[in-house]
């Protein structure tokens, strides 16, 4: 009897091997090599399809005319694809389970199938009376929404020619087999098969498709890396469990700003766009608590006012704990070790807890002075004023450095009602400050504290 001969894959790039290796020789992962099973040698008749249509043309001869982009009908949705799905675009969405990934989905499913023209959703996961559930809850109506429980990327293919939809959706991406591999739906090599497959098929039919991506425990896609290499735009499904809200944020966008964010609020009836995530993060803030502060940060182009919490506390413990949420741990031991040395804040014996309230990830060097303002109110037990907005990146030498689109900052400062603003010296310009806002520029840490404080 004919063994079936097996290779190993590394699940992170796609490199394989013939025997197991601890590292990966191409992309320097650990522990990443799987066994599966050698993909056959299949003869090729004729050239590959071409995504361009074949040849070579001339730079100057290129027709640069932008199609018109499709809208989903959820305004947050289309903010972060770049104003709606491009044609021919291959979008992947991942996140937790049971995050909302295939809510969100379904209901831009339903809004295309009754503006646009007909949708073919396709799940590996699902029956079509699972998802018929699904959309009786969200509220769906008549429209040409078309179901499909299929998991092999050729009849996917087939049910494309026949239905002809002017969107594709794929529930999931690891879910989906092509009868050219031997290999089990979820390994390396049937991940890259089916999205080369997929991405061909959105090319040459000029299909927007919409992929489903699983992550790991780390939170990472999972599947090889060449899956975010081949498609247009890589969005991450993020929220708390406990929270209602959730953020759709951007990491990679051939169409459209990176690190773009979109804020959904999930309620019984599916996910909500929220157009103003500033006043959902804002909405529970205690008035002239200590510890407090906020801080207005920049996500894409968008501008989100979120509430900086602080609290010291002499520590029980030899050592003092430092514990950050939403916020980078190294980086708040470094402004803590700022506030000690020159600013002469004892915090050695105390123990310190920030937090961005609501489960916001701030991860732009413009929210230092924000936590240094709220460490520093908590430890002196006073209040800085609820009106009053921060934002600004502290050096290593105590300087408040300039941060970027200060501008776009003190508006969204402005038109939620506040009445002053700390930010850097090198920020100031006359243009950039509305006459609404009594503006502070600060040129060091100490100056800062002595204006909020």
């Amino acid at each position: 009897m004919k063994h079936s001969k097996t290779v190993f894959a590394c699940s992170s790039c796609g490199s394989q091997s013939q025997k197991w290796l601890g590292k990966c020789p191409d992309c320097g992962e650990w522990n990443t090599f799987v066994e599966e099973l050698a993909a056959p040698p299949v003869e090729r008749r004729g050239a590959a399809p071409a995504l361009g249509g074949g040849g070579s043309r001339l730079y100057d001869e290129v027709d640069t005319v932008v199609s018109e982009r499709m809208t989903t009908g959820i305004s947050e949705f289309d903010r972060v694809l770049g104003g709606g799905v491009v044609p021919g675009s291959l979008v992947l969405l991942g996140g937790e389970p049971g995050i909302g990934k295939s809510t969100l989905l379904l209901q831009a499913a339903a809004n295309v199938a009754t503006t646009v023209g007909s949708v073919l959703y396709c799940s590996g996961e699902e029956s079509e009376h699972q998802i018929k559930l699904r959309g009786e809850r969200l509220g769906i109506g008549r429209a040409p929404l078309y179901l499909l429980a299929e998991t092999c990327i050729e009849r996917l293919v087939e049910e494309i020619e026949r239905v002809k939809p002017a969107l594709l959706i794929v529930d999931s991406i690891q879910t989906v087999f092509s009868l050219k591999m031997q290999s089990a739906p979820g390994s390396v090599g049937q991940v890259r098969q089916a999205a080369t497959d997929l991405l061909f098929t959105a090319k040459g039919r000029n299909l927007p498709t919409m992929l489903v991506g699983h992550v790991t425990k780390d939170g990472s896609l999972a599947g090889p890396k060449v899956l975010e290499h081949v498609v247009d735009t890589v969005l991450y499904f993020e929220g708390e469990q406990h929270h209602s809200h959730r953020i759709v944020r951007a990491v990679k966008n051939r169409f459209g700003a990176v690190s773009e964010l979109g804020v959904f609020e999930m309620t019984g009836t599916g996910l909500r766009a929220v157009p103003n995530p500033s006043r959902l993060f804002l909405a529970e803030r205690p008035a002239s608590a200590p510890g407090s502060s906020v801080l207005c940060t920049v996500e894409g182009s968008r501008p989100i006012l979120v509430e900086v919490q602080a609290l010291v506390s002499a520590s029980t413990f030899g050592n003092a704990r430092r514990t950050a949420s939403g916020l980078d741990h190294n980086r708040l031991s470094l402004l803590l070790a700022v506030l000690d040395k020159r600013v002469g804040l004892s915090l050695a014996s105390e123990d310190v807890f920030v937090n961005v309230a609501g489960g916001m990830e701030v991860t732009e060097p413009a929210a230092d002075l924000a936590v240094v303002a709220a460490v520093a109110s908590s430890l002196r037990n006073k209040p800085v004023a609820p009106d009053v907005v921060v934002f600004g990146e502290v050096g290593l030498a105590g300087e408040v450095r300039s941060t970027s689109q200060a501008g776009l900052r003190v508006r969204e400062a402005v038109q939620l009602g506040f009445k002053r603003c700390v930010m850097p010296d090198g920020n100031l310009a006359p243009g950039d400050v509305p006459r609404e806002l009594q503006v502070t520029g600060v040129r060091s840490v100490g100056e800062a504290l002595d204006a909020l404080l």
